[in-house]
């Protein structure tokens, strides 16, 4: 949690709102009112000025008296907050290293800080050289392999390589790190933050170079319209898009075409979806196979109606339905 007092850095008089990031979905709209009413939160802009700011992550302490983008904050909230005690340790570690001071920077930190290697207690080099060597070599590893790391070896190979910076949050080894310039100060890389009905890629139709922003649908509808704006689409007509995460009903994803759907009748549609049960999905699929909706806004109505709907599961035949009515 990231808590901070936002400002209009042009108009000090138009007062300050206190926040605290991540914004919950429910509260997202409510939020961007609040923020339009002293003159910012803005998508294009950085206008916020933040007056303090009060997070575990006290690496961050550089953002106060800065201005920055209100989703920029948001996003880099929602990245800290996926992290446990060690990754976050590698993060602060590796931003006090290399002495961090804008939130561009913070975020891009936030793809690469996995690469390396922070030591905060010496007393078990065993655990030491383990966490090491999966760090430098990935996750993917073997059981057997793992075991058959003499921890204790490769904690004293790193000490006396000589090669780790001392800070404030331990001692870090780069390990070589390379900080990948992912978000480019306009598009958001993709990051999955809590469990979505859908994902969508979207480019403007133009076939433009620019990065690409992505939804995650159920979404608070000024989020949706401001993806848009960030990505310079307005809708399905004028953008390119591809699903790249697809957890709805087999029957409702086979009915949706991306080019022929309002992108807000969409977003509806998961919004109802996402509050089913498996069971009532599976009986959705089948009113969805039954009825033949064309549109979002149909299946949405489907959704919303299951109750008129009487469904028998499992039954395939004829003679199995005529055995479950009597």
């Amino acid at each position: 949690m990231v808590r901070t007092v936002l400002s209009n850095a042009e108009h000090p008089e138009y007062g300050s709102i206190p926040l605290e990031f991540p914004i919950p979905d429910e509260q997202y709209d409510h939020t961007v009112t609040q923020l339009e009413k002293v003159g910012i939160g803005t998508v294009q802009n950085s206008d916020c000025k933040i007056d303090t700011l009060n997070s575990w992550y006290t690496v961050l302490k550089p953002l106060a008296g800065q201005v920055v983008n209100i989703d920029e904050l948001d996003y880099l909230a929602k990245r800290l907050e996926s992290f446990d005690d060690y990754e976050a340790s590698k993060f602060q570690a590796m931003a006090s290293k290399l002495q961090l001071l804008n939130i561009r920077d913070f975020i891009n930190l936030t793809f690469s800080s996995q690469q390396v290697t922070v030591i905060t207690d010496f007393s078990d080099l065993e655990q030491i050289g383990r966490s090491h060597i999966m760090t430098i070599r990935g996750s993917g590893m073997p059981a057997e392999e793992y075991q058959q790391i003499d921890g204790k070896a490769e904690a004293l190979k790193l000490l006396q390589s000589r090669n780790g910076s001392v800070t404030p949050y331990g001692v870090v080894y780069d390990n070589e790190m390379k900080m990948e310039p992912l978000y480019d100060g306009k598009h958001f890389p993709p990051y999955l933050y809590e469990p979505c009905q859908l994902a969508i890629e979207i480019r403007p139709a133009n076939g433009g170079t620019g990065g690409s922003d992505y939804l995650y649908f159920p979404a608070p509808d000024q989020q949706l319209a401001r993806t848009l704006e960030r990505a310079g689409a307005t809708d399905a007509a004028d953008s390119r898009m591809q699903i790249t995460v697809d957890q709805l009903p087999k029957a409702v994803s086979e009915q949706i075409d991306l080019q022929q759907e309002s992108l807000v009748e969409l977003n509806e549609m998961c919004e109802v979806i996402a509050k089913l049960s498996p069971q009532e999905c599976n009986k959705l699929n089948a009113a969805v196979l039954m009825a033949r909706p064309r549109y979002a806004s149909e299946i949405r109505q489907l959704a919303e109606n299951l109750e008129q709907f009487e469904f028998v599961p499992d039954v395939k035949t004829p003679e199995e339905y005529g055995k479950y009515m009597i």
